[in-house]
């Protein structure tokens, strides 16, 4: 049965029931709800809630929690996910599952509580230091966000790293109508034998770590971390396409703006403009074949990447259609969101300039 839900208290509540008994946290706008109600859920199903003195020291518990095999998640928006950028990195580096939500709000600096799209580079291209990737999610719905975070842990345990859920404030403060899953049994995932749970004693005492001395033992460390990753874009790249098969223009955008992008491609076809939508789910791994693929077809002729940035998304773009077509941008920052208006128009000098189909 369906119920209205707040994306915020959506995403906690299957949290919950994906399997979280430990949530760390820190209150910032537009994610406050998250934790509040983390704050009444976890007692009632006999997990932890703390609100930690910073996000700093949230991050931190996350550590601990992950490094004993629970179930862990923290959330924040942008400012917070600075602060925490140094113990995702150890996260990382320790190989620790983990789930972070950031709930982007505008920047740079403490910017404002509006909606933005600018922390991806900071979350798809490793915001601490050294080399480390993220499973990176960018839901465009409250059901997708639920569906995403629901087996979140699992991808988390999976292949040992954080996962992150990359919303923004609309995605946090939209109510709209959800189907929750059932909660999930706890005594069916499969038994962490890297655990520091006490179990390991003697010759087989567990160690969590992220420090290595010998250049070599280090270099070998990122390159099990990278095969890692080579696993993500071989089996859990995912992608939306939108009326991809006569598209003379191709918007690419993730997360509510696509939402906004898929009307701006109604409005362009009313207009008589084949347009199309790519929309990747997954920001790491990104989908690069789907738009190479999409950029070898001849009645494609443009690209247009629309973000809520200066044009982050849009050097992936690049990269993907490398120069077989032209690629522009289309954005709007400081927390103000496009209409899907504003993306047709952009749209359509795009095909002008570069010549129509049709």
């Amino acid at each position: 049965m369906k119920e209205l839900m707040k994306g915020n208290e959506a995403i906690a509540e299957a949290a919950i029931r994906g399997g979280c008994r430990a949530f760390f946290g820190y209150p910032i706008t537009p994610q406050n709800e998250i934790p509040e109600y983390m704050s009444v859920r976890m007692p009632a199903v006999g997990g932890c809630f703390i609100q930690a003195e910073s996000e700093i020291s949230a991050i931190n518990m996350v550590y601990g929690a992950a490094a004993t095999g629970v179930r862990t998640m923290t959330s924040s928006s942008s400012p917070g996910i600075s602060l925490k950028q140094e113990g995702i990195s150890y996260l990382c580096g320790a190989e620790l599952p983990c789930v972070i939500v950031n709930m982007v709000r505008g920047g740079p600096g403490l910017g404002g509580i509006q909606p933005a799209q600018s922390d991806y580079f900071q979350t798809v291209k490793g915001g601490g230091h050294g080399d480390y990737k993220m499973l990176v999610y960018g839901p465009a719905t409250v059901q997708e966000a639920v569906d995403l975070m629901y087996n979140a842990f699992d991808k988390a345990d999976k292949y040992r790293l954080p996962v992150t859920i990359l919303g923004d404030g609309m995605l946090g403060q939209i109510m709209e109508a959800v189907e929750m899953p059932e909660m999930k049994d706890l005594t069916k995932i499969p038994k962490k034998n890297w655990a520091t749970d006490g179990t390991g004693v003697g010759e087989n005492r567990r160690i969590i770590n992220s420090l290595y001395i010998d250049p070599d033992v280090l270099e070998s460390v990122n390159h099990r971390l990278f095969a890692t990753y080579e696993m993500l874009k071989k089996d859990e790249i995912l992608f939306e396409e939108y009326k991809l098969e006569d598209a003379e223009i191709i918007i690419v955008a993730y997360g509510t703006v696509a939402r906004i992008s898929k009307s701006a491609v109604e409005i362009l076809r009313q207009r008589g403009i084949k347009a199309g939508l790519i929309r990747p789910i997954t920001l790491f791994p990104f989908p690069s074949t789907v738009i190479s693929t999409a950029a070898h077809k001849e009645c494609v002729k443009c690209f247009l990447t629309v973000e809520l940035s200066m044009g982050q998304m849009i050097e992936d773009v690049k990269l993907a259609v490398n120069g077989k077509k032209t690629t522009a941008f289309f954005g709007r920052v400081g927390g103000n969101v496009m209409l899907p208006e504003h993306i047709a128009e952009a749209a359509e000098q795009e095909v002008k300039k570069n010549g129509s189909c049709i």
